[in-house]
């Protein structure tokens, strides 16, 4: 089967279509895992975590890497293929469905892994950052805050090849490496209030409409 290498792909769009989906692939995308395993993690049933594993290894989104008997039942390994890349061009042209579904993806990655690592001290650290700012720029300043965005990305990516290469020639008694998260998000943003509104808008016209067919029939 090949690859996915577009977010636009269906696969891809029916894979982050469901959370369970999403928080397995999360998973395996950071190391190997069987369904009883994901189950385990992800505190599910075995059947739920199983059929979502089936359903993600049919989509071309996880190989079978392993194979282990456990009580006389044979285990299945899988781990995660690499994520579709997407450049600034093939954002651009996905269909509104495509990036919902990896918005969303992203989105609750994201806030699972900063629950988890906040629950467990990850931002006790004197040098941990927590910072939001909500901005008022024209199309110029936009443009240069994407570019700085990205500046840091790029960065990042540098300082951690050069840690790597510290760590490579460190002894055994050096400090222990540190697992380390970063988030940058950048979009056009609207008032809470609004959101907030505009979502109580569409319950109340939810409402309204199985009222009316509530009526007609």
């Amino acid at each position: 089967m090949r690859p996915v290498t577009s977010i636009d792909d269906p696969r891809y769009v029916k894979a982050m279509s469901h959370p369970l989906r999403v928080r397995i692939l999360a998973i395996l995308q950071e190391r190997t895992a069987s369904p009883v395993e994901l189950a385990q993690v992800l505190e599910g049933t075995l059947g739920t975590v199983s059929y979502h594993v089936r359903t993600l290894h049919q989509l071309g989104l996880i190989d079978l890497v392993d194979e282990t008997r456990v009580r006389g039942a044979v285990e299945h390994h899988y781990k995660a293929k690499a994520r579709p890349k997407v450049s600034d061009e093939a954002w651009a042209q996905a269909p509104p469905i495509a990036k919902q579904a990896a918005v969303g993806s992203s989105l609750q990655m994201i806030d699972d892994y900063a629950r988890a690592s906040a629950a467990a001290g990850g931002f006790d650290h004197p040098d941990a950052a927590l910072i939001r700012l909500s901005l008022k720029l024209d199309p110029k300043g936009w443009q240069q805050l994407a570019k700085e965005v990205r500046r840091l990305f790029e960065r990042a990516q540098r300082i951690e090849a050069d840690a790597g290469e510290r760590m490579q020639r460190s002894g055994p008694h050096d400090e222990e490496p540190i697992d380390v998260g970063l988030v940058s998000m950048m979009f056009e943003a609207i008032a809470l209030g609004e959101a907030i509104d505009g979502a109580d808008r569409r319950h109340r016209r939810r409402g309204a409409r199985r009222a009316e067919t509530a009526d007609a029939t």
